[in-house]
């Protein structure tokens, strides 16, 4: 898996050079690792690279690198092959900060850059696809995508204090938004930020906004909208597939994973292998849909039966990360992934992750709100407020009465979270010191300025996926979420909310703009499979294990769980509607997490 390594010091700091130099020599004699960038007082590594796929663009006269694929921004498909960065393009980067990077290319990619004026910084791409860490060691600043490096190669055993507080919040808040991790002393860039990798430094900055793309619709007729999201989802779709000569989709038989196939589809070039994943349940089943779908794209299909008999032990000794990551998603997937990925030669997994968030599939009456706050009271106002009833479902007078509602300023951010969860002890919620810290910055400004429909959107596509997976590491396919791609991240975020759901339905516009490249069956349900039958049978089969990770572990032990919640939860046959099972596993990832960073260093604070 592609990864790097970045560390600047000063040289004429004594303790910082000797450190730089260990790490230096370290870093050049590991096997698979190689030098991208090495000007005085700054070191670039980086292992896993692939043609095409993952690899280095050098900018002018050694001011810095960018790490990644990167693709033109322009609206074209970005041919089959890398991108060939000029000298005038490289000069520009570097003589605009990096901001040159952002508006003349997308793609997945952090650069390590220094300049005259700001010194060293890196840039994390809008779409967070990569991540971007940040730890200062004895005056040495290291930038790093994966840490169990950073353990590896620093020649010093690493002190990774857990922050109680920060834990506590990922609890609460479902995830932590903000620039700081679950360990002290480690921060995270966030997507669209520049950081200083400068002694004292300063706190990042936004190259690149959600709010300010969302603040300013742009209400085309539908017929106009959905030929524009067709254009921007086969182009983003087609330049991520032209990194590879073959590629896995997971299927599921949805709406998105049926758009992405269809865009993928439009390329005769692209060798695609379907993968299908099932289990008994009411919703759990989608493989007529998928079926369907790969016939009318002419590819294979490969179909698996989820694993209801999975042990959880295998998921409790995960590679040490920044901050604890669940693992739901990837139950009865994962080993397959890698199984069929490898079988058939397919390195990369294509999802169609973001699909929600992107395209608006919430059962609200928000999109009526978000047009009257724009717009007004008018004829456009009754019509929005009609399809907000369907989508919502709810009667028209109850979809205009909460559109007048939701004009009132919200409270606090949420951060993402849905309410606390129901095993969490209250006083550890309360006890939540400075949530600003865990959330992203941007929402704050989302909430005062966005409508309500809008802001909800903003918040969900403020979380980036991982990329990443701390369970199987190198063992699992490169994952490609080509939905989750900046130009049509830009487009989403413009679009306004009653123009992706116009007619009253979720993803209305999608389904609109793919309608000639999906099956009919799939672009009119309604219905949306799920995993919670499954994940509920998973649970149900490891009460055992569970109980003693929970109950014997430290979320109780250091109040942030009820005792009492858990054993209740835990207590008899699991169903997917009740008994907390989500919020179990989710514990249970924590904990498991907590254990992987004791084990490299057993201090907390």
């Amino acid at each position: 898996m592609f990864r790097y390594v970045a560390f600047n010091w000063s040289p004429a700091a004594p303790a910082q050079a000797a450190l730089a130099r260990r790490l230096d020599e370290t870093m050049g004699r590991a096997n698979g690792w190689g030098q991208a960038l090495s000007i005085p007082g700054l070191r670039v590594y980086t292992t896993g690279q692939r043609r095409n796929v993952n690899g280095i663009y050098p900018l002018a006269g050694g001011q810095g690198v960018v790490l990644g694929r990167l693709h033109r921004n322009g609206g074209a498909t970005s041919p089959r092959g890398d991108v060939e960065m000029s000298a005038f393009a490289a000069a520009r980067i570097v003589d605009t900060g990096g901001q040159a990077l952002i508006d003349d290319y997308w793609g997945r990619y952090v650069a390590i850059l220094r300049t005259d004026r700001r010194g060293t910084f890196a840039l994390r791409d809008p779409s967070g696809a990569l991540p971007c860490y940040r730890i200062d060691i004895e005056g040495v600043a290291i930038a790093f995508s994966w840490l169990q490096d950073v353990i590896d190669f620093v020649p010093a055993p690493l002190d990774l204090a857990i922050d109680w507080d920060a834990v506590a919040a990922r609890l609460t808040l479902g995830s932590l938004g903000g620039q700081a991790t679950a360990l002290r002393g480690v921060s995270q860039l966030l997507p669209g930020q520049s950081g200083s990798l400068n002694p004292g430094a300063a706190a990042p900055m936004s190259a690149w906004s959600a709010v300010a793309l969302a603040r300013h619709p742009v209400d085309e007729a539908p017929a106009a909208a959905a030929a524009q999201l067709r254009q921007v989802v086969t182009n983003c779709v087609r330049s991520w597939s032209s990194c590879y000569d073959a590629l896995l989709l997971r299927l599921s038989g949805g709406v998105d994973s049926a758009i992405l196939l269809g865009a993928l589809a439009t390329d005769p070039t692209a060798r695609i292998t379907c993968l299908n994943y099932h289990s008994p349940g009411s919703n759990s089943d989608e493989r007529n849909f998928a079926r369907l779908a790969a016939a009318k794209a002419g590819v294979p299909l490969i179909e698996r039966q989820r694993d209801a008999t999975f042990r959880l032990e295998r998921l409790l000794s995960p590679s040490p990360m920044p901050t604890p990551e669940g693992y739901v998603g990837r139950l009865g997937a994962d080993d397959n992934d890698a199984e069929v990925a490898a079988a058939h030669g397919l390195p990369a997994m294509f999802t169609g992750a973001g699909g929600d968030q992107l395209f608006f599939q919430l059962r609200c009456t928000w999109p009526a709100a978000d047009y009257l706050a724009v717009h007004g009271i008018g004829a456009g106002f009754v019509l929005a407020s009609l399809d907000a009833a369907r989508l919502g479902r709810v009667s028209l007078l109850q979809s205009m009465w909460r559109a007048f509602a939701d004009q009132r300023p919200r409270r606090r951010p949420s951060g993402g979270a849905d309410p606390p969860g129901t095993l969490i002890e209250p006083d550890a919620v309360e006890g939540v010191r400075e949530v600003a810290r865990y959330t992203h910055p941007e929402l704050a400004r989302a909430a005062a300025e966005l409508p309500i429909g809008k802001f909800h959107q903003v918040e969900a596509l403020l979380h980036p996926f991982g990329y990443y997976d701390p369970y199987l590491r190198a063992e699992a396919p490169e994952i490609v979420n080509p939905l989750l791609s900046q130009p049509l991240i830009e487009l989403c975020l413009a679009l306004p909310t009653w123009s992706l759901t116009d007619g009253g339905q979720g993803r209305a516009l999608a389904r609109r703009a793919f309608a000639p490249d999906i099956p009919r069956e799939i672009a009119t349900r309604q219905s949306k499979g799920g995993l919670a039958e499954h994940i509920a049978a998973v649970l149900d089969g490891n009460l055992p294990l569970a109980r003693s990770v929970l109950l014997d572990g430290q979320l109780v032990g250091r109040g942030l769980l009820d005792r009492r919640k858990v054993e209740a939860a835990l207590t008899g046959r699991l169903s997917a509607q009740g008994g907390h099972v989500a919020e179990v596993h989710d514990c249970i990832a924590i904990e498991a997490w907590l254990r992987s960073v004791a084990a490299v260093h057993p201090r907390d604070a």
